[in-house]
């Protein structure tokens, strides 16, 4: 049967109604697109801001002691080679213990000169003749002004920083630091030596964490997340903060403990992140 020309021509019409239509929706939609994705990294994009925490904990395996060195002599020579005296049983003692040269840094090495005001006796003064006919002066001594600063020795210090690696180590070696007779002897302070890996790995948690909320808030919002805006850690790009779990004891008068106690140490990481939406 043969379809009528004006049927066809109807139905052509509106076939190409029907493209029209779908093609503006299409132009719409895509041009929206382009908006929403031109807005990216300007001022008018829209955007959520969300924080995370990271954090890892590690047995410290380094600890670090801090000692001085002080000597008093008359002479700047004689301090220093008192000095050198208890410098060499301190570097014996930390060599047997297995301490390695580049674990043991001079920090600090000094002298300076000791001062005593002192003050002039002035000569009697005579007062004149008494009835007898002897000359009287002032019954006491009495000091001259000005006085002046006398230098009456000198003292010279040195100051050494010591890294333990067998932590295990670190009480023994505190107990016979104090024998050879150095003085602020403090320590051990528990540390981990390489912390590079554990902050990234901290830095990763927080960063996840974030991430997180930020999915379940935009989930809540209706919206979608998009390229992220802006990144920070700790206030300003620093980096991870660590803290000990448990307080080291320092060296005092009393011996050492036979066993000191290493804790935990951990390491932590706080990033924010602005995620834009769309």
């Amino acid at each position: 049967m043969e379809i009528p020309s004006q049927y066809l021509k109807n139905l052509c019409k509106a076939l190409f109604a029907f493209l029209v239509v779908l093609s503006l929706f299409f132009a719409v939609k895509l041009l929206a697109e382009f908006r929403s994705y031109g807005m990216m990294g300007s001022s008018n994009a829209n955007t959520i801001t969300l924080s995370g925490h990271g954090e890892v904990t590690a047995i410290p395996d380094i600890a670090s002691v801090y000692f001085t060195i002080s000597k008093d002599a008359k002479t700047v020579k004689d301090a220093q080679e008192a000095v050198a005296v208890i410098e060499k049983k301190a570097l014996d003692l930390l060599k047997a213990k297995g301490v390695a040269d580049k674990d043991i840094k001079t920090s600090d090495a000094s002298f300076y000169p000791k001062y005593e005001y002192r003050e002039a006796i002035c000569p009697p003064i005579p007062l004149g003749s008494s009835g007898s006919g002897v000359e009287s002066s002032m019954p006491s001594p009495y000091y001259c002004p000005p006085g002046k600063q006398t230098i009456t020795g000198y003292t010279a210090s040195e100051s050494i920083t010591v890294k333990i690696r067998n932590t295990d180590d670190a009480s023994a070696i505190m107990q016979g630091l104090g024998a050879t007779g150095v003085s602020n002897l403090s320590g051990p302070n528990f540390a981990i030596d390489d912390e590079d890996a554990l902050k990234a790995e901290a830095r990763k948690k927080a960063i996840e964490d974030a991430r997180e909320k930020a999915e379940t808030l935009a989930k809540d919002l209706g919206v979608k997340l998009g390229r992220i805006a802006n990144f920070s850690e700790d206030g300003g790009y620093g980096g991870p903060i660590y803290y000990a779990k448990d307080s080291m004891m320092g060296a005092g008068s009393a011996p050492a403990p036979a066993e000191l106690p290493k804790g935990e140490n951990t390491i932590s990481s706080d990033v924010t992140i602005t995620y834009e939406i769309r």
